[in-house]
């Protein structure tokens, strides 16, 4: 039970979201980490490439998160100099799930979204601190998901184009920023294509955003 209220404790804050389309994955994330009432740090990195054709966002403990992301990239890697080709998107998911169950007991604070493009098209995934991974289209997570889901509700559609779709998750973001006082200070974003992942600048960022 005290693993289980610690968890809780820890996901009270951020706003990450992640889109599937015909052309790609979309991941979003803000910047903001809190302690309680206290904003703790302003440029926190919670949207990760692991590898060519894998990015992820994390929510929760800091220092959980990027010990897991730093696993799962030497995984990729491994994987790729063993079998000579990419680990597929649901293979990281599940390899990651175990992990997470296998620490229940002491578990990684940590939420996930997992998405990437490999030879069955676009994939997203949604990973909890007990190690469910549950495949969907459209994933909000953290203590802005609420009001990002009101946007994406309305707004994403399978049909979007992978810009179509960046667009719509930074409306959504945008929404759970301006109510969510657990996150803010920015936004990052991952576009992953059959050319691979790219992470967007803060230039860039900030142009699709003036542009809404």
């Amino acid at each position: 039970m005290e693993a289980v209220e610690r968890v809780k404790e820890y996901m009270k804050g951020t706003t990450t979201i992640g889109l599937t389309t015909g052309d790609g994955v979309v991941l979003v994330s803000d910047k903001r980490a809190t302690m309680g009432t206290l904003i703790a740090h302003k440029m926190v990195q919670k949207s990760f490439i692991i590898d060519k054709h894998l990015a992820a966002t994390v929510a929760g403990a800091v220092g959980d998160a990027q010990a897991l992301i730093r696993w799962m990239r030497a995984e990729a890697r491994l994987y790729r100099m063993r079998k000579g080709e990419e680990i597929s998107v649901g293979a990281i998911s599940t390899l990651m799930g175990n992990v997470l169950f296998s620490s229940r007991y002491f578990p990684l604070i940590v939420q996930l979204i997992i998405g990437g493009v490999d030879r069955t098209g676009a994939r997203l995934y949604s990973l909890d601190p007990l190690g469910s991974a549950i495949e969907d289209r459209v994933i909000a997570t953290g203590s802005g998901s609420p009001y990002a889901y009101g946007v994406l509700e309305d707004a994403y559609s399978q049909e979007l184009g992978i810009d179509e779709a960046t667009r719509v998750a930074l409306r959504a973001m945008r929404a759970a920023l301006e109510r969510d006082a657990m996150s803010g200070n920015g936004i990052d974003v991952i576009k992953i294509t059959r050319d691979g992942a790219v992470k967007l600048s803060e230039d860039e960022v900030n142009k699709l955003i003036e542009a809404l």
